[in-house]
């Protein structure tokens, strides 16, 4: 996100944030992280968590003064970002034994999908198509191919997510769905997330704890398909189509 392109079209204000990282505040006449919170709203979600470091005070500052009616905002400190799986692990106070969703702050999912991954069985996610995603989103195929993919039953259980895949993966698993990061977990994950070993990154990373949960804890993800797209600003050349496509999108938190 801090890497400056020659034909940089930011205005001032999205350039200050994306020059600090803080992608969820990049503003689109509002926070980028305003828009997916009302479609979790949409979604019939009530109680949210934003799971943020120390050095965050930005986003703590905002939340904490926003008028929300629709949503219950709370904070939890991931001390070191050590990993996706310690974030989670972060939030624990918050979960407690409830079911709960997880998803990145970067992205922007359809609330037909956060509705119905509220709706499943717990733990269960989305399995997006490639297809859907280049269709109607704006993520470069290019970045499609690295994201994690779904080997998943004909009883439509996950059996295997591939973190990262290598040429050969892709080409074994052509056909197989796309993980977008977005999750219903039961408190079983925690057990996950705290046994997980850390990644070759040197981090706790959490579709490395669902495979661990998977393999080790007998944990059983069901998986429904969706052909819906999800915008994704985790690059700062993504900053202007995402920008055209949210703009005048009605949010309220």
């Amino acid at each position: 996100m801090r890497a400056v392109s020659p034909d940089d079209a930011l205005g001032r204000e999205q350039r200050n944030a994306a020059d600090a990282g803080l992608k969820a505040m990049i503003p689109i006449d509002r926070p980028f992280l305003d828009y997916a919170l009302s479609a979790f709203a949409d979604a019939g979600l009530r109680d949210v968590c934003l799971v943020i470091g120390p050095e965050h005070e930005a986003i703590r500052a905002y939340y904490s003064s926003v008028a929300a009616h629709r949503l219950r905002i709370t904070f939890a400190i991931q001390d070191n970002p050590i990993g996706t799986a310690d974030a989670v692990l972060a939030a624990r106070d918050f979960a407690s034994d409830d079911d709960f969703l997880v998803a990145n702050s970067d992205n922007y999912y359809p609330a037909s999908v956060i509705e119905t991954l509220r709706r499943s069985p717990a733990p269960a996610l989305p399995a997006f198509s490639r297809a859907g995603l280049l269709r109607d989103g704006q993520i470069p195929a290019e970045r499609i191919a690295k994201y994690a993919l779904l080997d998943i039953g004909a009883d439509g259980v996950l059996r295997r997510i591939v973190e990262k895949p290598s040429e050969q993966q892709l080409r074994e698993l052509a056909d197989a769905r796309v993980s977008m990061n977005c999750w219903l977990f039961d408190a079983g994950i925690f057990e996950a997330c705290e046994r997980v070993p850390p990644s070759s990154r040197g981090e706790l990373e959490l579709p490395l704890a669902v495979q661990f949960g998977i393999e080790h804890l007998g944990m059983r993800f069901h998986t429904f398909p969706t052909d819906a797209a999800v915008l994704d600003l985790s690059h700062r050349a993504d900053i202007p189509t995402v920008t055209g496509r949210l703009r005048g999108t009605r949010v309220e938190l």
